[in-house]
Formats: C-alpha cells, structure tokens, sequence
C-alpha cells in the first residue's frame, strides 16, 4: 500500500500540470469545452488522489517522503524535488483541491462569455499547481519555488482583464508587495542553510534545539515577514482588496483555499523553530490580533459587495495569525478549514449576484433580491451566518476556539481585540446581507429587467459549499479541543497552548462568543431594516471617521508618498546620472582620441584611428548579430534560459562523471 501513496502522492501535482501543458499549448486547438473539461477534470483528479493519501495517513499515522527528482547537489548542499505529506500536509491538501475543484466548476458558467476562456484556466491550473508545491514540499527551497508561482499566477489571474488599467495596477501591486515578503523569506532561508547546512524539514527541526534563542527569533522573524506578504497582514495587507479586479473565481480561490493561507501554514509548518522564541510568538500574536481588528473597521462601511468580503479576508486571516501566536496551532488550522468553506461560498455566492446584475458590484444599487434569486440568497445567508460566528454553522466553532484559547492562555488584550472585530464582523456581514437582498430595489430599470437566476453549474458548487459551512466545524472540531482534528493533528503540531479548562469557563465563553455575534446581527438589523434613515445619519455625524474608514485609512495614499514617489524620484535622478555622467565619461574618452592623445605624430593617430575603426567594426557586427537575440518576446527568452540550464546540467553531470 505504501509503494501506491508514494505513486499517488506524485500524481496529485502532475495532473494539473499535464493540463497547463496542454491547454497552454494547444488551448486554441481545440472547443472552449475540451478546455474546461480538462481544467476541472484534472483537479478533480488530484482531489480523488489526495483523499486515498488521507485515508493512509489517517489509517496508518506513516508520514510519506517521496523524492520525485534529484535536483541540487554539490558540497554541503542536496536538495530533492521532494514531497512531504503528513496530517498537516493532508489538512491543506483536501482544501485546495477540494474547494479548488468547486471553484473550477463554478468557473464554467461563470467564464462561459470571456474571450480568454482556455487561458484563464491555464492560469488557474499552474495556480494549484504552485499551491501544491508550496504544500507538499520537504524543504524550504520546493516550498520557495511554490511560494513564488502562486505570486506569479496571481499577477497573471488579477491582470485577467489587462486591457482594463485598475486590473492591471492591482496586479503590479500584487506582484510588488509580495516581493517585499519574499525578500525577509529568503533571508530565513539563508539563515537556515548557515545553521543546519541542510534545508530539509526533518534534519532542520531535528536539530532546532541547537539554535541560540537570538539566532531562533531571527529566523522566526523572517520567516513572519514572508508569512505576513502573502497572508495580508498589516503593514502588507494593502495589496489583496485591490485583486478585486480580477474574475470573481479568481478572488475566491485567491482569498478562501490557497495563497492567502500560504503564510499560516508556513508559520505552522515551522511551529518548532517559532516555539524557540517567545517574542516572535508574541509578534505574530500581535500582528494577527491588530489586523483582525484594523480590516474589520474598514469593512464596516465598504460599499463594494467584493471589497467588503476582501476585508473580511484579511480580518480571519489575522485570527489564525493570533491563533498561532499563542500557539493554538490546531485551532488555527481549523479555522483555515473552515474559513475556505464560508468564505467561498460568500465569494461565489457574491459572484452569482454580480453574474445576475450584468456586472453590477455596488450594494448601494442593490436591494430587493431575495426573491429575484432565492437560491444564491439562501445560500449567501448560510455563509453571513457561519462567518459570523452563531451556532451551529463552521464559524463559530473555529473562531470560539481560538478566542478561547487567549483567554485561557490569559492573553486578555489579544481575546479583547478579538472580541471586539468577530463583533464588528457579525455587524458588517449582516450589513452587507440586508443591502444586497432585502428592502426595495435600488437597481436602475434597465439592470432590473435582466435580473435572474445562475445557473447549476454555479449554483451547484454553492450548495456544497453552504453543507460544508454547515457541518464542516461539528464534524471537524466537536467536541471543542477534543475533536477528530485535534487527534489528526497532534503528532505533527502537538498539543501547545492548549490547556485544560473547567466546563463553567467553556460555557462562559461559548456564551459570550454568541452573545457577540447576536448583539452585531441585532445592529445591522436596526440599522439597515428597521431604521435605515439612523445608518445614514451616524455617517453625516461622524462624516470624518466614516471618510477615514470608506478610504481605507488613507494608508495607500501614505505609502505612495513615503515609497512609491521616492523611488520615482531616486530612479529619474539614476537615469540623469547615467545619461551625463556615465556616458559623459564614455564621449570624454572618445574625444581624447579624436584629440590625438594618445600619439603626437601623424602615423600615431593614423595607427590609433586605425585600430579604433577595426574595434568599432568589430563591436558592429557582434551588436548587429547579438541584436536578434533581444527579440522583447518573453517565451524567447524562457526558451534560451531553459536551453542554458539544460547545457549546464549536462555539463555538471559530465564533470560528476569525471
């Protein structure tokens, strides 16, 4: 059985893979139908394998290291293309080709008209390709090479529309923002690489008791500063509202499975080195805690049915970095799980709304759809009310544990600020629920008369989906800190800062959590039901805090000034300084020449000009031959990069022969 998880285990990432090749290549070969149906049909494929690697992993507890590919050796460093699937692994796994698979399926009706069609599920499929690189890997170079592609694959997917400028800023900003992360993520890896001389998990978590405790918070550090990139967290949450601009699957699978989550299981997966350091853990604590309730405030007066979800994102991420911190690893784990249920079940669900008013994303031109497309309302409800954390629905198990765990852990700021933003999201979610479904129609006539239904292959994903947000936190994590999640995940994450409390306390806390929930749906009721006219006077009243809110904190405006201006002006002052300076000096030389300087007689200067002319005719020809070279096509240059390691590796392995 073990010879067939390894096989198993191999074929999850080469399935979509094989579909990337194809579609990319001869995409524009065949129907739109064979391109779709190999998109989903290949992730559909990875799903069925990874749940028979689950079912041994969870049958047998064996931890499988399957080496694909020998990839790096010389001196003190081997590095296998090589894959790593335990309980942890496995947990990730079943989200992203899991709700990967809905999300592609869903991407089917919801495409069906765009022009691009094969490319964008070439896209999406290198995404999961990446996703499932970053997870399976054994060591922290495969995980780079995943944490990359998923940056790469999200420029592409929120520059879906590259002929529309917002779409195409966003996905720069992407692009650029997570390469700040990267940076501090590198570092990390260097660091390891000093300490251990190996970058494989197992040798480095082996021997993570070596470490000095400042060499321990160094690495943890970095490693934050990458998780905090990808993961939206304050200060580099900026960049994940604007990829909005990309298709609404794009958004789902961005903010709900996937890359978002790359930096909470980085952070998890290197639970050990993090345990070495209580003031890294009291950083991601902190970072988690703040930016669950800075997104929060900010969600509360969005008025783009897409951005307020955006910020719900950033908001739960931020409980499963403050889970983490207080070392309820599993908690957070749990979370990840059921977030990626609700949250893409809201996205697309969100989507359905925007498919049924022709693109119509402002809740301020909504209303009144409840009745116009009874299936995506019912269904969005499930997810407002498993966000927002009320019994029975996923929200509120894992989102309890983790509130739980820093009050009993007597982290009584952090269970503060937690309170106070799962109440703010209960409020902002009704908010958002109420203005798109309910009250009169806001819709101009002519969007009105189109409004209808999406059809099942969008809707049919949602009701998965809306099960899951149903059921998924009882079946996962019931009873509380003793559920089947917990015993699937202990040999891996352990049992930290988890702590055994008396019935009177977990009741205590289960109340107030509902009681929370309740108080922030009661207010949205009021507000936006009962009384819209008060909503609209608290924002006259508080017009300048509601300004602040609605623009975000004006922080990307601060960011453009401080960064984004000052690196223009550093890059035009570069640019006058190559153009007089550098090439002054290259003009001075040639006039010394032209001089005479470097002879006095006639025949000096004849064999000076001479020799200048041969060179000159030289250089000629070879940039006239080099020029075909610098074609400004990009697969060119691929082609000739690809062609120049496949040389060196022959080389190398020629000279190992020697």
């Amino acid at each position: 059985m073990s010879n067939l998880t390894d096989l198993l285990i191999k074929l999850i990432p080469i399935f979509p893979l094989a579909a990337v090749i194809v579609n990319g290549l001869l995409g524009n070969r065949y129907s739109r139908d064979m391109a779709h149906r190999l998109a989903w049909g290949s992730v559909g494929l990875s799903f069925l394998c990874t749940v028979a690697v689950f079912a041994d992993v969870m049958r047998t507890g064996t931890t499988h290291e399957v080496i694909a590919y020998q990839w790096i050796f010389g001196g003190d460093l081997t590095i296998n293309l090589a894959y790593l699937v335990d309980s942890l692994t496995c947990a990730w796994l079943l989200v992203v080709t899991g709700v990967g698979f809905l999300i592609h399926v869903y991407s089917v009706g919801y495409m069906h008209g765009e022009t691009g069609f094969t490319r964008f599920f070439t896209y999406m499929n290198l995404f999961m390709v990446s996703m499932l690189l970053l997870v399976m890997g054994n060591n922290y170079l495969v995980l780079f090479i995943g944490w990359e592609g998923v940056g790469l694959c999200s420029y592409l997917l929120i520059g879906y529309y590259y002929d529309k400028v917002s779409a195409a800023k966003a996905a720069t900003k992407a692009f650029v923002v997570n390469r700040i992360g990267d940076a501090g993520f590198l570092v990390a890896i260097f660091l390891v690489f000093v300490n251990f001389r190996t970058l494989d998990y197992t040798k480095v978590f082996a021997q993570a008791g070596q470490l000095s405790p400042e060499m321990a918070t160094a690495i943890a550090l970095c490693l934050l500063v990458g998780a905090v990139g990808k993961s939206a967290q304050l200060p580099l949450h900026t960049w994940l509202p604007d990829a909005m601009e990309g298709p609404t699957p794009v958004s789902a699978l961005i903010h709900a499975a996937t890359m978002v989550t790359a930096g909470v299981y980085m952070i998890v997966r290197n639970h050990v080195i993090f345990d070495l350091s209580p003031f890294a853990m009291s950083v991601v604590a902190f970072v988690g805690g703040g930016t669950a309730l800075f997104a929060a405030t900010i969600g509360l007066v969005q008025t783009d049915i897409k951005r307020v979800l955006a910020y719900s994102t950033v908001s739960q991420l931020g409980y499963m970095f403050l889970g983490c911190g207080i070392g309820a690893y599993t908690a957070a784990v749990f979370h990840v799980m059921t977030h990626a249920f609700f949250k893409a079940l809201l996205f697309l669900a969100a989507g359905s709304v925007i498919h049924a008013l022709s693109g119509e994303q402002d809740i301020r031109k909504m209303g009144g759809l409840s009745k116009r497309i009874p299936w995506t309302h019912r269904l969005f409800l499930i997810g407002t009310v498993a966000i927002a954390g009320l019994p029975p629905l996923a929200g509120f198990w894992s989102k309890d544990e983790i509130m739980a765990h820093a009050f009993m852990n007597h982290h009584y700021l952090l269970y503060s600020m937690a309170a106070v933003g799962a109440l703010m999201t209960s409020f902002y979610m009704f908010r958002l629920t109420y203005l798109t479904f309910y009250g009169p129609s806001r819709m101009d006539h002519h969007t009105e008369e189109h409004v209808h239904e999406s059809p099942m292959v969008m809707v049919a994903p949602l009701m998965v989906l809306a099960f899951l947000s149903g059921v998924g936190g009882l079946i996962l994590g019931f009873p509380p800190d003793h559920g089947w999640l917990h015993g699937f995940l202990a040999p891996v994450v352990g049992v930290a800062g988890e702590h055994e409390a008396s019935t009177g306390i977990v009741f205590l806390l289960m109340g107030v959590a509902i009681a929370i929930a309740i108080i922030g749906w009661g207010l949205a009721h009021f507000l936006y039901a009962v009384s819209p006219a008060t909503a609209d006077g608290w924002a006259e009243k508080c017009s300048g805090v509601y300004r602040t809110l609605l623009n975000k904190y004006y922080i990307d405006e601060l960011y453009d000034l401080l960064f984004v201006e000052s690196v223009k002006r550093l890059g035009m002052f570069l640019d006058w300084f190559d153009r007089t300076i550098i090439d002054g000096v290259v003009r001075g030389v040639g006039r010394l020449a032209d001089w005479g300087a470097f002879g006095s007689t006639w025949v000096e200067k004849y064999i000076v000009y001479a020799g200048l002319n041969v060179i000159g005719y030289g250089n000629h020809l070879a940039a006239r031959e080099g020029r075909k070279m610098q074609s400004g096509m990009v697969h060119h240059y691929a082609a000739i990069i690809v062609a120049g390691l496949f040389l060196l590796a022959v080389v190398v392995q020629l000279v190992v022969q020697m």
